[in-house]
């Protein structure tokens, strides 16, 4: 195959997907490792992608390799969250058992959660603090604090997590990609979110229309592991097409 007609699929795949790892693109152009690095860097240069580690995003993509701080979050896109978190919030029953993981939208869901038999573990400590005092029976992950995003984190966060089985789970992303999946800045925060997804039957990602297509430095689950409740699509994406995505 020419390096052009080679690099035009790589390019409509970017456009298409948001982004792509060097992995697929060996898959489906049948090329070894180097020359795909070659043509990321070579389009790279031209404008046409952004390369980044293991693959590479669209120009309208935007890459996240560091946590905002939770409070500097919380006013982002508010009114977004608020409607998603509502929703969220009215598919728990009084029979579930909850995971709730750590995020500025999963915050929110406890104001409006009014199955108040359902019992729920969280990793974020501002969350079980939130839960307790609504009047839920709650349980925090033991483990490492992470203080940008007020939540629990590794070895004995994961070693809590192996005796729980969740019939409902809701998690926050920093960025939504077909190839990529769901991701996250943080690898011990992904470690988490990947663990908690295992062990649940019902899992929900929470996002506004801003995490589409984009891409953070660990994926923690595939595009089609969870259902996806958001706001709204981007204009003209071809997100529009996947059955799991819920529009509020």
């Amino acid at each position: 195959m020419l390096s052009e007609e080679r690099q035009s699929r790589i390019l409509s795949r970017v456009i298409q997907n948001g982004s792509t790892t060097v992995q697929e693109l060996m898959e489906l152009l049948g090329a070894s490792e180097s020359t795909i690095r070659r043509d990321l860097a070579d389009l790279d240069s031209k404008g046409l992608l952004v390369k980044v580690f293991g693959g590479a995003v669209s120009k309208e993509s935007t890459f996240y390799a560091k946590d905002v701080f939770f409070d500097s979050r919380k006013e982002h896109n508010h009114d977004e969250k608020m409607v998603v978190a509502k929703y969220a919030a009215s598919l728990i029953q009084n029979d579930d058992f909850v995971f709730l993981d750590a995020g500025t939208t999963t915050d929110l869901m406890i104001d409006y959660i009014t199955a108040k038999q359902a019992v729920f573990v969280t990793n974020g400590f501002s969350h079980a603090q939130k839960l307790a005092a609504a009047g839920f029976t709650a349980f925090i992950l033991g483990g490492e604090v992470k203080a940008a995003t007020e939540s629990i984190v590794g070895e004995e966060a994961l070693e809590s997590l192996n005796k729980y089985h969740f019939t409902k789970g809701f998690w926050g992303t920093n960025g939504i990609s077909v190839s990529a999946g769901f991701s996250t800045p943080d690898v011990k925060e992904a470690l988490i979110k990947q663990a908690a997804i295992r062990r649940t039957s019902d899992k929900y990602i929470l996002c506004d229309a801003t995490k589409f297509s984009q891409l953070s430095c660990v994926s923690f689950a595939a595009f089609t592991d969870a259902m996806i409740i958001t706001t709204a699509l981007p204009e003209g994406s071809s997100y529009k097409q996947y059955k799991h995505i819920i529009e509020v």
